[in-house]
């Protein structure tokens, strides 16, 4: 399903087992790459960021056609079933992450496809604006033209 619909983020809320119980199979290998079906899936890196949520990469490759793909997996793993995470502060940390230095490379990314693409005017602003419309607390900071570099003479 992650390759028929194109999907390069999967959001995952579950942890794999609860009280004994499994709550959904791992569709990752621990390590290395596993094949399920025609699909090779080769775990990249897996950065625990707390207790309650981490981030894995994965490269996947379809092996009738050769066509690969990158998959990252945001794992929620604080919130048990039939109940609530363990702090509410945690769930919004997990959905902000990246409000800081990947909010800005996210930022910087989308302006410069903007002028690949021929733009003769862009507004960085309201592409900021768009960002936070999307990720709450995008980039932090009242000053992002410090991030940017934006407040030096080029």
């Amino acid at each position: 399903m992650v390759w028929e619909s194109g999907c390069v983020v999967v959001v995952m809320l579950t942890p794999l087992s609860e009280n004994g119980v499994k709550q959904c199979h791992p569709y990752w290998p621990d390590e290395g790459s596993d094949v399920y079906h025609i699909y090779e899936v080769n775990l990249v890196s897996e950065h625990i960021w707390c207790e309650d949520f981490l981030v894995r990469s994965f490269y996947l490759k379809n092996l009738q056609t050769n066509e690969t793909r990158t998959v990252t997996q945001f794992h929620f793993l604080s919130w048990m079933d039939r109940g609530i995470p363990n702090s509410a502060r945690t769930l919004l940390d997990f959905r902000s992450d990246g409000a800081g230095r990947s909010g800005t490379y996210i930022l910087i990314d989308m302006v410069l496809n903007k002028m690949a693409k021929g733009a003769k005017e862009i507004d960085i602003a309201a592409t900021l604006e768009h960002l936070r419309d999307q990720r709450a607390g995008m980039v932090q900071t009242k000053n992002f033209k410090v991030h940017l570099g934006l407040d030096r003479d080029i």
